[in-house]
């Protein structure tokens, strides 16, 4: 407490001035001699009260008490107050007085003692000094341990203060996290809380009457917003007790919520229907005029009433995991808008629909027209259908049910088009009538498909079941005239009058296309389009005239090629080339049979060089319509069967179970009938059969040149070989005119005339190669010698008549009697371009090259 060093010296200390240049900037406290003598005195008088205090005083344990006296500075200070109050002692005596003896003797004595004194007054002075200072330390020393003892206990106090301060942090720390924890539990609890709390309010606003009249408010769509944040909680959290509980019922109270919605919209849509009837009714309106008040009145509040169905809608939605084929939870309810919808709609449309339909069904235009009925008709639903289309889209999002709607609306329509088109036995109406809904509704089926726009009504959808129709009684009524004009044609005798009709053909073909001045023959195939297209008969397409190019053909040709030119392409491609099949198949048949009509009646050169003009006719017509289908021909054989069963019967078992049991486990058991299944390919059986008919033409007209060396010929007796070549000779004389003149007559292409009468040429000369072989051999054998390879003879130029000849002269002679090339050369230069007869002419030669 005493902390000043200048106490415990008796030598007040010296400084130097530079040390006291480093001491505190403060103004030391006036010392005792500086002071006034009163304050010195009050210092010597409170010195003394302290010294007598202490003795009687109790010991304090304490600090000490606080003073107004000031601390001696020094040793010097305090021997001045020590002898001031020892003059102050005496100066009280002398002021009494002397009274008597005593106070004489006491006054004597203390003048002895002051003289002692005085002599001993500095050592006195000094040891009175000493003596206070001892008392004084003494107290200092005194005080010093008391607060020594003071800070100990302080400072273990201030210890024990900080060891509870910082247990008590450490409780207010943990007690903090125990707050945050509970507070946050306290969250939860009420944000987990809150999911359950909101069943009873909800409850009673749902159940409460009168609670659909709030559907269109913001209020409804909130808390239906708010009860699939609870079901979303409730089937995220099924760990929690009643979460299935609560789930259960919150569903519940979202179908009461959407079911609402269903009673408001459609007691909505029947206070517009009921109003819109009252007013057509009041006010007997006109159809112009009603039509609009349809529309006008039903978009008066479209725009609410497709938000409060939007709540429908977007919980209408299939989750992720759904199977395929099921149904979304609400979208029946969604359904039964739709259904609503429709039906009012349907109510105050249909009969407007039924009669305006009605009214062109009877108009003249349209009664007993076919296709003007249904373009007039059509038109008119399609501008309905998409009136009502837009009108839907300010009703509801998407197009779910809306085409449903569209084809109630369509029936009126169906039901007066589809009896029609029953009853429609003219095949150029049906094929008019297809184009119409196919070029006008649906677009080409070689373009590339394009993705539907919502945004678009899809009107071909909604006709397709009248093209459909239109195509099956097309097909049926094809069906009809390939059997009874083609597969049951029964020729009369100007059918097969050839060949006076191929003669008559040319002059009506000249007559139809006008004046030929290129002096040439006029080719069939010239006068046919390069692709099939519809016409009217009597009308002309891409400028020539079908029925005078068909002069000259057979009527099943005609007929056939006329069908198909028609139904191409307005039938799908799979039943075309099924039914392009079958005519080509009957029309082959009937050209056959046609043929041997003829040559039943005619000769048979007449009827081959017949059925090969026609095939290379329907050969040449039939690759426009690229047929690419093969018809797979499925029959039962009951060949085995019948064999098994007659066994059976011979054996006695016919009756025998295990018989029958035997032969059906059987692996090769003949038992159940055999499936037979054939491909019939129309082009392989046509070329089958132009190579067929070209192969027997070929080998009569040879065989008729070359009848002197038939075998029939050759092993007569007395076959004189060397009458052959002249025999041969003469009748190459007279058959080959004949042959060009039968081409003529049938074959309208010099190329191919010359190619067949190439061929005739060929199969004559292997004819003779083969007879010359074979007579030689026989020469070699009859002269002894062995049968080798006959040895050629070397002869130049033409061999005489009357011997035989080789088979190189023979061929020789050949070339120079068939001129094959020179005649086809002349008839080229007649044409006056020297090359070919025309595209067609071309083809068809290629096609009995080819063969």
């Amino acid at each position: 407490m005493l902390d000043d060093a200048s106490f415990y010296t008796f030598v007040p200390s010296v400084q130097t001035q530079e040390a006291n240049l480093h001491l505190p900037r403060h103004r030391r406290k006036t010392s005792i001699l500086e002071q006034p003598p009163e304050d010195i005195v009050a210092n010597a008088k409170l010195i003394g009260a302290e010294n007598g205090s202490s003795k009687s005083a109790p010991e304090d344990k304490g600090p000490p008490k606080a003073t107004v006296a000031r601390r001696a500075q020094s040793y010097t200070d305090f021997h001045y107050a020590a002898r001031a109050v020892l003059k102050e002692n005496r100066k009280e005596k002398e002021r009494k007085g002397i009274q008597n003896e005593l106070d004489f003797a006491d006054w004597y004595g203390g003048l002895e003692n002051d003289l002692l004194e005085a002599s001993h007054d500095q050592y006195k002075g000094y040891l009175e000094e000493l003596k206070n200072t001892e008392v004084y330390l003494d107290n200092v020393s005194k005080e010093t341990s008391a607060t020594l003892d003071l800070l100990s206990s302080l400072s273990k106090s201030f210890n024990s203060v900080e060891t509870q301060t910082t247990a008590f942090q450490k409780q207010c720390e943990d007690l903090m996290v125990e707050q945050k924890r509970l507070e946050s539990l306290a969250d939860n609890v009420g944000e987990n809380l809150q999911y359950y709390s909101f069943l009873e309010p909800i409850t009673r606003k749902l159940n409460a009457p009168g609670a659909g009249n709030f559907v269109r408010g913001r209020e409804f769509s909130d808390m239906l917003a708010r009860l699939d944040e609870c079901l979303d909680y409730m089937n995220n959290h099924q760990s929690q007790r009643e979460a299935p509980i609560y789930r259960s019922r919150y569903r519940l109270l979202l179908t009461r919520g959407l079911t609402l919605i269903r009673v408001h919209f459609i007691a909505a849509l029947k206070d517009i229907a009921a109003d819109v009837i009252k007013r057509i009714a009041d006010k007997q309106l006109n159809d112009a005029t009603m039509s609009t008040l349809l529309y006008a009145k039903f978009r008066v509040g479209a725009s609410e009433l497709k938000e409060v169905a939007q709540e429908i809608r977007k919980r209408a939605v299939l989750p992720e995991n759904a199977e395929p084929g099921a149904e979304a939870e609400y979208q029946s309810l969604m359904n039964e808008l739709y259904t609503g919808y429709s039906s009012t709609r349907g109510r105050l449309i249909l009969p407007l629909v039924r009669k305006r339909i009605g009214e062109i069904a009877l108009a003249p235009s349209s009664a007993k027209d076919l296709v003007t009925f249904a373009r007039t008709s059509i038109g008119y639903m399609r501008g309905m259908c998409a009136d009502e289309f837009e009108l839907w889209r300010e009703w509801f999002d998407g197009q779910d049910g809306l085409y449903d709607y569209l084809e109630v609306l369509c029936d009126p329509l169906y039901d007066q088009l589809r009896p029609r088109i029953i009853r429609e036995v003219q095949i150029l109406k049906l094929c008019e009538l297809c184009t119409l809904l196919q070029t006008r509704y649906f677009k080409d089926q070689d373009e590339e498909p394009e993705m539907i726009d919502p945004d678009q009504l899809d009107f071909a959808g909604m006709i397709l079941p009248a093209l459909e129709d239109a195509q099956t009684r097309l097909v049926f009524r094809a069906q009809a005239i390939l059997r009874d004009e083609i597969e049951n044609f029964k020729p009369k005798p100007e059918d097969l009058d050839y060949p006076a009709k191929n003669k008559l053909a040319p002059l009506l073909r000249r007559a139809s296309n006008g004046p030929v001045t290129s002096g040439r023959k006029t080719s069939v195939s010239e006068t046919l389009p390069k692709d099939p297209i519809i016409v009217e008969e009597g009308e002309s397409g891409y400028g020539f005239d079908f029925e005078a190019s068909f002069q000259g053909w057979y009527p099943t040709l005609r007929k056939a090629i006329w069908l198909l030119s028609r139904i191409y392409r307005l039938v799908n491609s799979t039943v075309f080339d099924d039914l392009a099949h079958q005519i080509v198949h009957q029309t082959t048949l009937s050209l056959q049979r046609g043929s041997t009509s003829l040559t039943s009646s005619t000769s048979s050169t007449d009827g081959q060089l017949f059925l090969l003009k026609h095939l290379l006719l329907l050969k040449q017509q039939i690759v426009a319509f690229d047929i690419e289908y093969v018809s797979p021909d499925i029959t039962f054989d009951f060949s085995g069967l019948a064999s098994t069963f007659y066994e059976l019967r011979d054996r006695g078992g016919l009756f025998d179970p295990r018989a029958l049991w035997r032969l059906i486990s059987n692996p090769g058991a003949t038992l159940l009938p055999r499936v037979v299944e054939n491909m019939l390919d129309a082009k392989a059986e046509l070329d089958g059969q132009l190579r067929t008919v070209i192969n027997d033409f070929c080998a009569a007209c040879a065989g008729r040149i070359t009848s002197a060396i038939s075998s029939s010929t050759v092993e007569k007796k007395g076959f004189n070989p060397s009458t052959v070549v002249p025999t041969i000779q003469s009748s190459a004389k007279t058959e080959v005119p004949t042959l060009r003149k039968k081409l003529d007559e049938y074959i309208d292409d010099s190329r191919t005339r010359e190619t067949l009468v190439g061929a005739v040429q060929d199969q004559v000369v292997l004819s003779y190669e083969n007879w010359y072989e074979a007579w030689t051999a026989e020469k070699r054998v009859a002269a002894g010698g062995k049968a080798g390879p006959p040895t050629p003879l070397s002869r130049k130029g033409k061999g005489r008549e009357d011997e035989v000849w080789d088979a190189g002269v023979f061929a020789e002679w050949a070339l120079g009697v068939f001129r094959v090339g020179r005649g086809f050369a002349g008839a080229g230069a007649t044409s006056g371009s020297g090359g070919l007869s025309g595209e067609g002419d071309e083809e068809e030669g290629r096609s009995v090259s080819s063969l």
